[in-house]
């Protein structure tokens, strides 16, 4: 209790503190007289003692037990309070294990709706740990490639959904479906090197420095990071030519790049740089229709930044997507380590 190390401090310490106080506990404990006198004395040379040792780097008498009860029993001082917006970056750990093979998606449509509900909302969670993100996250890449590409099941998983995340699942399937209708499948996998994207506050620093230069939202740039190469994974030319993580043609890269157009940042703030020239953010739609000539691609990064915006969360699952190549035999899982170039 903070008041027994004050009650039981002796005399010269309270003399020292206030004399006042001192002179008034005398007299109401009866001394007074030559005895007082004798007592006052007494205290001032003890007083004086005790100023002197403190003068010399020692400590003034006390008992230290009644010190530590008085630290013990003091309130402890108050903790910062948690961030209330935390940053989507901060729930990834920049190590971790990136999947080898797809996950094994429900065979029903109960059990599937289940499955991708589990999923989302492990991707939403603020205590979710980093593998467990990104396995849901693979979960939700790949139930919605299935779901594109099944519009019999679409229809029966989606209203089996809690309603507060059908809205996103619906948009994860519709993006999907879009940019599906974009590519054909190859019978020779790509010459490229899949390889483990930059941690994803670094991405975010990029994307967010790219929003203050040219007021381009964040969420815009990492749409377009994602879709085109997963965030960096994929290294290497399309075979449209364009190349980097942020895929420009060298020609607009010459006009609109400054910089590496493989260096994430430089690439990064020359998309912003880029879109911004073509009516970003005022015009987004002609700015995107202008990055690829496809209004199905407009609509697809519309989706996934739209998702990021309602929830910052989002960006946990985009950024563990995997890289899968449409080849004639069925989809490919490309992995980390993969090297077609050679």
């Amino acid at each position: 209790m903070p008041g027994v190390a004050v009650a039981q401090r002796p005399p010269w310490v309270l003399t020292r503190e206030s004399p006042e106080l001192a002179e008034e506990m005398l007299c109401c404990a009866g001394w007074g007289g030559r005895a007082a006198t004798a007592l006052r004395m007494l205290i001032l040379v003890l007083c004086a003692a005790a100023l002197a040792a403190c003068d010399d780097g020692g400590e003034p008498p006390g008992d230290s037990a009644e010190v530590t009860e008085a630290a013990e029993d003091a309130d402890p001082p108050p903790e910062p309070d948690p961030d209330p917006d935390p940053d989507p970056a901060e729930e990834i750990e920049p190590e971790r294990a990136e999947p080898a093979e797809p996950p094994v998606l429900a065979g029903d449509a109960e059990g599937l709706a289940r499955q991708i509900a589990e999923a989302e909302q492990v991707i939403r969670s603020d205590g979710a740990g980093d593998a467990q993100i990104a396995t849901a996250a693979h979960v939700q890449q790949a139930a919605a490639r299935h779901l594109a590409r099944s519009p019999g099941l679409r229809d029966q998983v989606l209203p089996l959904v809690p309603e507060a995340l059908r809205g996103p699942v619906a948009a994860h399937v519709e993006a999907a479906t879009d940019l599906g209708a974009l590519t054909t499948p190859q019978p020779e996998l790509p010459a490229w090197r899949i390889v483990a994207p930059p941690p994803p506050g670094q991405l975010l620093a990029h994307y967010r420095e790219a929003q203050e230069a040219f007021g381009v939202e964040w969420e815009y740039l990492a749409a377009i990071h994602m879709v085109e190469t997963r965030m960096g994974r994929i290294q290497g030319t399309s075979s449209a030519g364009a190349q980097g993580p942020m895929q420009f043609m060298p020609g607009t890269w010459a006009a609109y790049g400054e910089g590496d157009i493989n260096n994430p940042r430089d690439a990064i703030l020359g998309a912003g740089r880029y879109l911004a020239a073509n009516g970003a953010p005022a015009t987004m739609d002609n700015a995107l229709f202008r990055y690829n000539n496809s209004n199905a691609y407009v609509r697809a990064i519309t989706t996934y930044a739209g998702q990021m915006q309602a929830d910052p969360r989002t960006f946990q699952g985009y950024y563990r997507w995997q890289v899968y190549y449409r080849h004639v035999d069925g989809d490919r899982l490309l992995p980390v380590g993969y090297d077609g170039a050679t």
